[in-house]
Protein backbone atom coordinates (compact mmCIF):
# COMPACT_ATOMS: atom_id res chain seq x y z
CA UNK A 1 0.00 0.00 0.00
CA UNK A 2 1.54 3.24 -1.21
CA UNK A 3 1.83 6.22 1.94
CA UNK A 4 -0.54 9.14 2.44
CA UNK A 5 0.34 12.43 3.85
CA UNK A 6 -1.21 15.47 4.25
CA UNK A 7 -0.60 18.67 2.89
CA UNK A 8 -1.96 22.11 3.54
CA UNK A 9 -5.62 20.73 3.10
CA UNK A 10 -5.17 17.62 0.79
CA UNK A 11 -3.83 13.82 1.15
CA UNK A 12 -1.88 12.99 -1.30
CA UNK A 13 0.52 10.16 -2.16
CA UNK A 14 3.39 10.54 -0.13
CA UNK A 15 6.14 9.67 -3.26
CA UNK A 16 4.76 13.03 -4.69
CA UNK A 17 4.04 14.87 -1.90
CA UNK A 18 5.91 18.54 -1.49
CA UNK A 19 5.70 22.31 -0.12
CA UNK A 20 6.92 25.25 -2.22
CA UNK A 21 10.52 25.95 -2.79
CA UNK A 22 9.68 29.21 -0.93
CA UNK A 23 8.22 27.47 2.13
CA UNK A 24 10.00 28.97 5.31
CA UNK A 25 10.61 25.88 7.02
CA UNK A 26 12.65 25.00 3.96
CA UNK A 27 14.62 28.01 3.53
CA UNK A 28 14.97 28.90 6.94
CA UNK A 29 13.90 26.20 9.43
CA UNK A 30 11.24 28.30 10.72
CA UNK A 31 9.03 26.27 11.98
CA UNK A 32 8.58 23.78 14.25
CA UNK A 33 7.03 19.79 14.75
CA UNK A 34 5.55 17.24 17.08
CA UNK A 35 5.90 13.15 17.53
CA UNK A 36 3.60 11.19 18.66
CA UNK A 37 3.22 7.84 18.99
CA UNK A 38 0.68 5.66 17.87
CA UNK A 39 -0.35 2.27 19.66
CA UNK A 40 -3.12 -0.21 18.90
CA UNK A 41 -3.78 2.62 15.98
CA UNK A 42 -4.35 5.34 18.80
CA UNK A 43 -2.57 8.21 19.58
CA UNK A 44 -0.50 8.05 22.82
CA UNK A 45 -0.38 11.49 24.97
CA UNK A 46 -2.19 13.71 22.11
CA UNK A 47 -3.37 16.23 24.63
CA UNK A 48 0.24 16.75 25.40
CA UNK A 49 1.24 16.90 22.44
CA UNK A 50 -0.60 19.50 21.19
CA UNK A 51 -0.13 21.47 23.79
CA UNK A 52 3.53 21.73 23.61
CA UNK A 53 2.89 22.43 19.92
CA UNK A 54 0.66 25.03 20.94
CA UNK A 55 3.42 26.56 23.17
CA UNK A 56 6.32 26.17 20.30
CA UNK A 57 4.31 27.85 17.99
CA UNK A 58 3.78 30.67 20.36
CA UNK A 59 7.73 31.04 21.22
CA UNK A 60 8.50 31.68 18.06
CA UNK A 61 4.90 33.62 16.99
CA UNK A 62 3.73 31.33 14.56
CA UNK A 63 -0.15 31.03 14.70
CA UNK A 64 -2.07 27.27 14.83
CA UNK A 65 -2.94 26.69 11.21
CA UNK A 66 -6.70 25.18 12.34
CA UNK A 67 -8.23 25.08 15.70
CA UNK A 68 -7.46 21.66 18.07
CA UNK A 69 -9.74 19.69 17.02
CA UNK A 70 -10.00 20.05 13.50
CA UNK A 71 -5.93 19.23 13.90
CA UNK A 72 -7.16 15.96 15.65
CA UNK A 73 -9.28 15.21 13.25
CA UNK A 74 -6.44 15.25 10.18
CA UNK A 75 -3.89 13.17 12.38
CA UNK A 76 -6.34 10.47 13.16
CA UNK A 77 -7.76 10.41 9.27
CA UNK A 78 -3.61 10.25 8.67
CA UNK A 79 -2.99 7.20 10.79
CA UNK A 80 -6.01 5.75 9.17
CA UNK A 81 -5.46 6.18 5.46
CA UNK A 82 -1.88 5.04 6.03
CA UNK A 83 -3.21 1.74 7.79
CA UNK A 84 -1.02 2.20 10.80
CA UNK A 85 -1.73 0.00 13.95
CA UNK A 86 2.10 0.88 15.65
CA UNK A 87 4.04 3.51 14.85
CA UNK A 88 4.16 7.22 14.98
CA UNK A 89 2.21 10.17 13.43
CA UNK A 90 4.38 13.19 12.70
CA UNK A 91 3.34 17.16 12.39
CA UNK A 92 5.02 20.02 11.24
CA UNK A 93 3.53 23.68 10.57
CA UNK A 94 6.03 26.03 9.39
CA UNK A 95 5.53 30.35 9.05
CA UNK A 96 4.24 29.59 5.46
CA UNK A 97 5.27 30.60 1.46
CA UNK A 98 6.54 33.89 1.15
CA UNK A 99 9.30 35.53 -0.74
CA UNK A 100 12.44 34.94 0.89
CA UNK A 101 13.37 37.56 3.27
CA UNK A 102 14.79 37.25 6.73
CA UNK A 103 11.52 39.59 8.46
CA UNK A 104 8.52 37.78 9.02
CA UNK A 105 5.91 37.62 5.97
CA UNK A 106 2.61 39.55 5.96
CA UNK A 107 0.73 38.16 8.91
CA UNK A 108 -2.05 37.63 6.33
CA UNK A 109 0.39 33.94 5.32
CA UNK A 110 -0.90 31.21 5.74
CA UNK A 111 1.37 28.76 7.74
CA UNK A 112 1.90 25.76 5.90
CA UNK A 113 1.43 22.15 7.52
CA UNK A 114 2.49 18.49 7.03
CA UNK A 115 1.17 15.06 8.69
CA UNK A 116 3.06 12.14 7.79
CA UNK A 117 2.46 8.56 9.47
CA UNK A 118 4.15 5.55 9.55
CA UNK A 119 4.41 1.87 10.56
CA UNK A 120 7.57 0.52 13.40
CA UNK A 121 7.51 -3.03 14.17
CA UNK A 122 7.26 -3.12 18.51
CA UNK A 123 9.21 -6.18 18.32
CA UNK A 124 12.53 -4.34 17.11
CA UNK A 125 12.34 -1.54 20.05
CA UNK A 126 11.90 -3.81 22.29
CA UNK A 127 14.73 -6.45 21.35
CA UNK A 128 16.85 -2.85 21.33
CA UNK A 129 15.79 -2.40 24.99
CA UNK A 130 16.70 -5.75 25.92
CA UNK A 131 20.26 -5.30 24.72
CA UNK A 132 20.80 -2.00 25.91
CA UNK A 133 22.01 0.98 23.62
CA UNK A 134 24.99 2.78 23.71
CA UNK A 135 25.73 7.17 23.57
CA UNK A 136 28.43 9.16 22.69
CA UNK A 137 28.81 12.40 24.27
CA UNK A 138 29.64 15.45 21.98
CA UNK A 139 29.97 19.55 22.84
CA UNK A 140 26.50 21.32 23.52
CA UNK A 141 26.63 23.54 20.55
CA UNK A 142 22.65 23.98 19.98
CA UNK A 143 21.13 27.60 20.18
CA UNK A 144 19.67 28.34 23.64
CA UNK A 145 16.25 27.73 23.24
CA UNK A 146 16.27 23.81 22.68
CA UNK A 147 12.84 24.32 24.86
CA UNK A 148 11.29 25.17 21.72
CA UNK A 149 10.75 21.70 19.09
CA UNK A 150 12.05 23.68 15.81
CA UNK A 151 13.01 21.72 13.02
CA UNK A 152 16.16 23.46 13.08
CA UNK A 153 18.39 20.41 13.90
CA UNK A 154 21.08 20.93 12.30
CA UNK A 155 23.03 19.94 15.38
CA UNK A 156 21.35 17.07 16.19
CA UNK A 157 21.63 15.47 12.92
CA UNK A 158 25.54 16.43 13.61
CA UNK A 159 25.65 14.59 16.77
CA UNK A 160 23.37 11.52 15.58
CA UNK A 161 25.42 10.48 12.44
CA UNK A 162 28.96 10.96 14.65
CA UNK A 163 26.97 8.39 17.05
CA UNK A 164 26.22 6.45 14.11
CA UNK A 165 29.82 6.47 13.07
CA UNK A 166 31.33 5.31 16.37
CA UNK A 167 29.01 2.42 16.23
CA UNK A 168 26.63 3.62 18.84
CA UNK A 169 22.69 4.85 19.25
CA UNK A 170 22.94 8.03 20.53
CA UNK A 171 24.79 11.08 21.06
CA UNK A 172 24.39 13.07 24.57
CA UNK A 173 25.19 16.94 24.46
CA UNK A 174 27.61 17.76 27.12
CA UNK A 175 27.22 21.89 27.75
CA UNK A 176 30.75 23.93 29.09
CA UNK A 177 30.37 22.94 33.01
CA UNK A 178 30.43 19.27 31.95
CA UNK A 179 27.28 18.30 32.50
CA UNK A 180 25.04 16.34 30.41
CA UNK A 181 22.01 17.97 28.67
CA UNK A 182 20.02 15.87 26.76
CA UNK A 183 20.35 13.28 23.67
CA UNK A 184 20.35 14.35 19.87
CA UNK A 185 16.43 13.27 20.00
CA UNK A 186 15.85 11.87 23.44
CA UNK A 187 15.85 12.87 27.14
CA UNK A 188 18.97 11.64 29.46
CA UNK A 189 18.77 9.69 32.77
CA UNK A 190 21.25 7.88 35.12
CA UNK A 191 20.27 6.09 38.03
CA UNK A 192 22.78 6.57 40.53
CA UNK A 193 24.21 3.72 43.63
CA UNK A 194 21.58 4.50 46.05
CA UNK A 195 18.93 4.03 43.60
CA UNK A 196 17.97 7.55 42.51
CA UNK A 197 16.91 8.74 38.88
CA UNK A 198 18.32 11.90 37.73
CA UNK A 199 17.46 13.83 34.96
CA UNK A 200 18.32 17.67 34.03
CA UNK A 201 15.74 20.04 35.22
CA UNK A 202 13.37 21.07 32.03
CA UNK A 203 13.32 24.80 32.49
CA UNK A 204 16.39 25.37 30.42
CA UNK A 205 18.79 23.18 28.30
CA UNK A 206 16.32 20.91 27.13
CA UNK A 207 13.33 20.01 25.22
CA UNK A 208 10.55 19.00 27.94
CA UNK A 209 9.61 15.69 26.43
CA UNK A 210 6.48 14.26 26.94
CA UNK A 211 7.26 10.87 27.53
CA UNK A 212 10.15 12.57 30.25
CA UNK A 213 6.27 14.08 31.92
CA UNK A 214 4.91 10.60 32.01
CA UNK A 215 8.00 9.01 33.59
CA UNK A 216 8.24 11.25 36.33
CA UNK A 217 4.47 10.24 36.97
CA UNK A 218 5.54 6.29 36.59
CA UNK A 219 8.64 6.76 38.82
CA UNK A 220 6.13 8.31 41.60
CA UNK A 221 3.81 5.43 40.89
CA UNK A 222 6.42 2.97 41.66
CA UNK A 223 8.22 5.37 44.39
CA UNK A 224 11.52 5.65 42.78
CA UNK A 225 12.78 8.85 44.16
CA UNK A 226 13.69 11.67 41.34
CA UNK A 227 16.54 14.42 41.45
CA UNK A 228 15.73 17.00 38.66
CA UNK A 229 19.32 18.57 38.44
CA UNK A 230 22.43 18.27 36.11
CA UNK A 231 24.89 15.61 36.20
CA UNK A 232 28.47 15.08 35.03
CA UNK A 233 29.62 12.85 32.08
CA UNK A 234 31.72 11.55 35.49
CA UNK A 235 28.72 10.56 37.09
CA UNK A 236 26.79 9.36 34.07
CA UNK A 237 29.99 6.66 33.83
CA UNK A 238 29.59 6.08 37.35
CA UNK A 239 25.72 5.41 37.54
CA UNK A 240 24.23 1.99 38.51
CA UNK A 241 21.47 2.86 34.87
CA UNK A 242 21.24 5.20 32.68
CA UNK A 243 18.60 5.10 29.86
CA UNK A 244 17.18 7.58 27.35
CA UNK A 245 13.73 8.48 26.62
CA UNK A 246 11.62 9.64 23.84
CA UNK A 247 8.03 8.95 22.29
CA UNK A 248 9.39 5.78 20.32
CA UNK A 249 11.76 4.57 22.84
CA UNK A 250 10.11 5.07 25.80
CA UNK A 251 13.06 3.84 28.29
CA UNK A 252 15.64 2.47 26.42
CA UNK A 253 18.65 1.23 28.85
CA UNK A 254 21.79 2.79 28.08
CA UNK A 255 24.65 0.12 28.38
CA UNK A 256 27.97 1.96 26.89
CA UNK A 257 28.62 6.04 27.28
CA UNK A 258 31.55 6.89 25.20
CA UNK A 259 32.79 3.09 25.04
CA UNK A 260 32.89 2.50 28.75
CA UNK A 261 30.20 0.06 30.43
CA UNK A 262 27.21 1.48 33.09
CA UNK A 263 27.14 -0.68 35.85
CA UNK A 264 27.60 -4.42 34.76
CA UNK A 265 27.04 -3.55 31.08
CA UNK A 266 23.27 -4.69 30.92
CA UNK A 267 19.99 -2.79 31.25
CA UNK A 268 19.07 -2.65 34.68
CA UNK A 269 15.90 -3.60 36.94
CA UNK A 270 15.24 0.44 37.14
CA UNK A 271 14.82 1.38 33.21
CA UNK A 272 12.82 -1.95 32.96
CA UNK A 273 10.07 -1.26 35.45
CA UNK A 274 10.16 2.09 33.77
CA UNK A 275 9.82 0.86 30.24
CA UNK A 276 6.72 -1.99 31.67
CA UNK A 277 5.05 0.98 32.96
CA UNK A 278 5.03 3.78 30.72
CA UNK A 279 1.87 2.82 28.81
CA UNK A 280 -0.29 2.09 31.73
CA UNK A 281 0.43 5.96 33.08
CA UNK A 282 0.10 7.76 29.22
CA UNK A 283 -3.05 8.99 27.90
CA UNK A 284 -4.28 6.71 24.71
CA UNK A 285 -6.84 7.70 22.48
CA UNK A 286 -9.80 5.97 21.59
Amino acid sequence: MSRIAYVNGAYLPHAGAGVHVEDRGYQFADGVYEVCEVRGGHMVDQRRHMERLVRSLNEIRIRLPMPLAALGVVLRETIRRNRVRDGLVYLQVTRGVARRDHYFPDPATPPSIVVTARALDPAKGEAQAAQGIAVITVPENRWERVDIKTIGLLPNVLAKEAAKQAGAREAWFVDAAGNITEGGSTNAWIVTDDGRLVTRPAESGILRGITRTVMLEVAETLQLRVDERPFTVEEAKAAREAFVTSATNFATPVVRIDGHPVGDGRPGPVARALRENYHGRAEIGH
